[in-house]
């Protein structure tokens, strides 16, 4: 009896043995991962997650460390004021990620020339405009620049650019989009444009692509007023949209929503509009990624709508990410009251699975990738380009 009784539990031993093993050896999913940090975020966390935010200063100074240990937010976009130095930018950035309890993302608008950040440093290249690519229509120097763009960047610490440009250049008048824009022609915006979101990708900087649905048909600029474009869907879908729909069918991750008004989709402007997001954007042509809105202190929406307005109603569209809210706490508290946890959490597990995907594995890159020959030379050949 004795006998069969340790037996008995000897086996019961073996059993769990196996049990635990097979368990501990179950690797642990990217999904289980979210799943596992969404169940231990408090709700202002999560809200925190969903914004981008800019801080006006070349340091983390107590204040923005507050916010970072408190909040733990989303990301943050590296600006002019941010790169007075080399070695105070790569301080900055690397300061903010230590204190992040969730990998940041480290945004920056740098699509060259016209709107190029990254020159602010004095050892950095000065890249040139859309439009200077664009002339070349070559997709090799498009994924050259990319790639040139992309090391630059790892320099500092960026891990998401707002680039490349899908707007297409057909506003009858000059407009802040003629040398942002690559082309006149959707097939040349399309192919260049996603060799050159590809290159960043390929060397660990996150493309994104905007500015949806179409931000070249008007000479206004958004950053001071509400651009209207009167076109029909029909009409959109054979031209503005042609670029956009191409980068989803080669896996966009990031898409910017532009402050757009057009009449024949919408009452509200794109980026506050559920018929344009969710219904044109996620459902008509499939995109599964992040949809992150235009800096949401632009003229074009704080004119027309309060600052309560525009958080609820961006996400209430489909929006995903909130670039610049004018306050971190004033926009936690108003989504907090305002948007259902549910919502709130459908936007948060695309941003954890994004941030384990793709900005987990990243390493920055020393300074000797700041304006090199090979750098030199990519710049040349597309500025000596002939037309």
């Amino acid at each position: 009896m004795k006998k069969a009784i340790i037996i008995v539990v000897s086996s019961i031993i073996i059993l769990l043995a196996i049990f635990a093993v097979i368990k501990f050896n179950k690797a642990e999913t990217i999904e289980d991962k979210v799943e596992k940090t969404l169940k231990n975020m408090s709700l202002e966390e999560k809200i925190a997650q969903m914004l981008v935010l800019y801080y006006d200063d070349e340091i983390v100074d107590e204040t923005l460390e507050n916010i970072i240990k408190t909040y733990s937010p989303g990301g943050f976009i590296i600006n002019t004021t941010n790169l007075s130095s080399l070695e105070g930018a790569k301080k900055y950035v690397s300061d903010i990620k230590k204190l992040s309890k969730i990998t940041p993302i480290i945004a920056i608008d740098e699509e060259g020339g016209t709107v190029d950040r990254i020159s602010s440093l004095n050892e950095a290249s000065t890249f040139p405009d859309m439009k200077d690519l664009g002339n070349t229509k070559n997709e090799e120097l498009a994924y050259k620049l990319g790639k040139a763009i992309a090391e630059e960047l790892r320099v500092i610490g960026v891990n998401v650019n707002f680039a490349p440009v899908l707007d297409i250049d057909n506003a009858k008048e000059d407009s802040f989009m003629k040398y942002r824009s690559l082309s006149s022609d959707k097939e040349i915006v399309s192919k260049l444009g996603i060799k050159f979101a590809s290159a960043l990708e390929d060397n660990n900087v996150i493309a994104t692509y905007k500015h949806f649905p179409g931000h070249g048909d008007t000479s206004t600029d958004s950053h001071t007023e509400m651009p209207v474009i009167n076109k029909t869907l029909e009409e959109l879908m054979d031209n503005e949209l042609v670029p956009f729909k191409n980068a989803i069918n080669n896996n966009a991750k990031l898409i910017m929503v532009g402050h757009i008004n057009i009449p024949s989709l919408s009452k509200e402007p794109a980026t506050l509009s559920k018929e344009i997001v969710t219904d044109l954007l996620k459902d008509k042509l499939g995109y599964k990624g992040l949809v992150i809105t235009d800096a949401l202190n632009m003229g074009a929406i704080t004119n027309i709508y309060s600052e309560k307005d525009i958080y609820i109603k961006s996400i209430e569209a489909g929006c995903d990410i909130l670039l610049m809210p004018t306050s971190s706490k004033s926009a936690i508290s108003i989504i907090k009251e305002n948007i259902s946890e549910e919502r709130i959490n459908e936007s948060v597990r695309k941003i954890l699975l994004f941030k384990y995907k793709y900005l987990e594995d990243y390493k920055t890159l020393d300074n000797s990738y700041l304006n090199n020959n090979e750098h030199k030379t990519i710049i040349n050949d597309i500025k000596s380009f002939e037309k």
